[in-house]
C-alpha cells in the first residue's frame, strides 16, 4: 500500500478530480425515493428547491501536493461516483449542493498555499460547470496568508464563479478576530457572498476527548464553531464589518443554545465586555449570522429559529456522512415551523445567500 501521498496522487490520475469527502465517519443515508427517480420536496402542494449548504468534498491532485496529506475516508469521484452522488441526493431531496473542502493547508508555506488553492478553485468550477443545477461551491483560501486569501476569494468569486468562500474555525491556533484577518472579511463584505466555516475540532483539548465517541468530533467541532463565533463577537469583529454573511455549521455548534449566559456575562462582568462596547447585547448578533440547521430534532430546530431568526437558517447535511437519516424530512417534520417557514429554510435562504436565481 503506498503511502498518503502516492495514494492520492495515483487517485489524481484516474479520477476526475474530486472527491467527496466528510467528516471522518461515511454512512450510507437511506432512501427517501426509489432507485432512479427524483425526490420532488413539497410544501403546501408548492414544490420547493432544496439547497444543501453543508457538503464536502476534496480533489486528490491538491492532497497530493501536501507532505503528509491528511487521513480519512473519501469517496472518489470518477464519473461514475458523480452518477452515484446524484442519486443520492435525488433519493434525499436535495436539489442543488453547495460543496466545500475542509482546510488542511494551513500550516503550508505561501508558495504551495498557492498551488494548492489554484488546483482546488479550478476544480471546484469546472465540477459546477459540468452539473449548473446540481452543484454551486465555495471557494478555499489560504488563510494563514491574508492577503493571498483576499486574492484568492476575488478571482474564485469573479473569475471561477464560485459563490464565497469556506474556512476552518481557527489558523494553526489563531482566533478568526485577530485583526490579521480583518483584510480578509473586508473582502468578503464588500464582494457580498457568503463565507462557510467548519470546525476542524479543539487541538489543545485532544487528550481530554480521546476514548470511546469519538469526542474529538462530537464535542470537539461544535465546541470550535462556539469559540470562534464568540471571539467574532466580543472582540467587536462582527461590529466592524456588520454586512458580513458568516455561515456556521452544525447548528453554529453549542452558542444558541446557551447564548442567554452571554448577556449575561456582560452585566456580571462589564468590564470583560470592554474596553471598546459592543454594538449589541451579543444574543442580538446570532440575528446577523447564518446557521446550518444539523441539530437532529425537532424542539433543537424550535429554538435555533427562535433564538437566531428563520431568515438565517438554511439546510446542511453534512453529505456524504449521513448525520441525519434525511435533513428533507427533519425540517418538514418540525411541527413548529410554518409552511412558508419550511420554504425559507429548506432552499429559500440558501437561494438569497448564494445567489441561485433559476
Amino acid at each position: 500500500m503506498p503511502n498518503r501521498r502516492e495514494f492520492f496522487k495515483e487517485v489524481a490520475g484516474v479520477t476526475a478530480g474530486i472527491v467527496f469527502s466528510g467528516c471522518s465517519l461515511v454512512r450510507a443515508a437511506p432512501q427517501s425515493a426509489p432507485a432512479g427517480k427524483r425526490r420532488q420536496v413539497t410544501v403546501g402542494g408548492k414544490r420547493v428547491k432544496t439547497i444543501d449548504v453543508h457538503a464536502h468534498c476534496n480533489v486528490p491532485e491538491a492532497m497530493a501536493l501536501m507532505p503528509n496529506p491528511p487521513n480519512g475516508q473519501n469517496l472518489f469521484l470518477t464519473p461514475e461516483r458523480v452518477a452515484d452522488r446524484l442519486a443520492l441526493m435525488d433519493q434525499q431531496g436535495t436539489d442543488i449542493e453547495a460543496l466545500s473542502i475542509n482546510p488542511f493547508w494551513y500550516g503550508v508555506d505561501r508558495d504551495l498555499a498557492r498551488q494548492i488553492i489554484k488546483i482546488q478553485n479550478e476544480k471546484l468550477a469546472e465540477l459546477c460547470a459540468s452539473h449548473p443545477d446540481r452543484f454551486v461551491a465555495f471557494a478555499t483560501v489560504a488563510l494563514q496568508h491574508p492577503d493571498l486569501a483576499v486574492e484568492q476569494l476575488e478571482e474564485g468569486v469573479k473569475k471561477l464563479g464560485l459563490r464565497g468562500a469556506s474556512i476552518g474555525g481557527s489558523v494553526n491556533g489563531e482566533e478568526l478576530s485577530s485583526e490579521k484577518f480583518h483584510p480578509f472579511w473586508g473582502k468578503a463584505e464588500e464582494l457580498g457572498v457568503p463565507v462557510f466555516m467548519h470546525p476542524q475540532g479543539v487541538p489543545d483539548l485532544r487528550k481530554r476527548l480521546a476514548g470511546n465517541g469519538m469526542l474529538t468530533n462530537v464535542i470537539g467541532n461544535p465546541l470550535e464553531t462556539t469559540i470562534a463565533l464568540s471571539h467574532l463577537i466580543f472582540e467587536g469583529t462582527l461590529d466592524r464589518f456588520p454586512g458580513l454573511k458568516l455561515c456556521a455549521a452544525h447548528g453554529g455548534g453549542y452558542l444558541p443554545s446557551y447564548a442567554d449566559r452571554s448577556d449575561h456575562g456582560c452585566l456580571v462582568f462589564p468590564q470583560q465586555c470592554s474596553p471598546t462596547p459592543l454594538k449589541k447585547h451579543p444574543t442580538e448578533y446570532l440575528r446577523q449570522l447564518y446557521f446550518d440547521a444539523l441539530v437532529f430534532t425537532p424542539e433543537a430546530l424550535r429554538h435555533l429559529v427562535a433564538q437566531c431568526g428563520v431568515s438565517q437558517i438554511v439546510m446542511g447535511t453534512d453529505s456524504p456522512i449521513g448525520w441525519t437519516n434525511v435533513e428533507v424530512d427533519h425540517i418538514l417534520g418540525t411541527p413548529s415551523l410554518s409552511n412558508a417557514q419550511k420554504q425559507a429554510i429548506l432552499g429559500g435562504n440558501a437561494a438569497k445567500l448564494l445567489g441561485i436565481t433559476s
